[in-house]
């Protein structure tokens, strides 16, 4: 993908990872250009397949396009930033990233959203008022 394409994802996103909503500012590596759906799935570099994903998320979602609802056990397909509202999908307790429907539900699982170290880095970002 072109360099163009790249600055395009980044600024639509606001440096913030798409899925956890992690700054770039405070993230020890550099946010990932994620494909949506995977290219091994055919998805291809058009922006309305391209998401801007911290490490974190990006690692844990890999080619996954679904996952199952931890609480209803169904199979769905996981957050997509360009076709989902992350409010309809996921709120905010504290730290933690809530999800609010099964697609929200099975998204925060396979990413592992609330693992302990995301957690306890979120609430410093909170207490310093620079994430939201």
């Amino acid at each position: 993908m072109d360099a163009a394409t790249r600055v395009l994802v980044r600024h639509r996103a606001g440096e913030r990872c798409e899925y956890c909503l992690f700054p770039q500012e405070f993230a020890e590596t550099r946010h990932h250009v994620d494909h949506i759906r995977a290219r091994q799935h055919l998805g291809g570099d058009d922006p309305e397949n391209l998401a801007l994903a911290c490490i974190h998320c990006n690692s844990h979602k890999g080619p996954n396009l679904s996952g199952i609802d931890p609480e209803n056990g169904d199979l769905v397909p996981l957050y997509n930033p360009r076709q989902d509202i992350w409010g309809d999908h996921f709120s905010m307790e504290g730290a933690r990233i809530v999800g609010l429907s099964s697609i929200g539900r099975a998204t925060v699982h396979v990413l592992a959203m609330n693992a302990t170290n995301r957690l306890n880095v979120r609430a410093e970002l909170i207490a310093g008022g620079v994430y939201f």
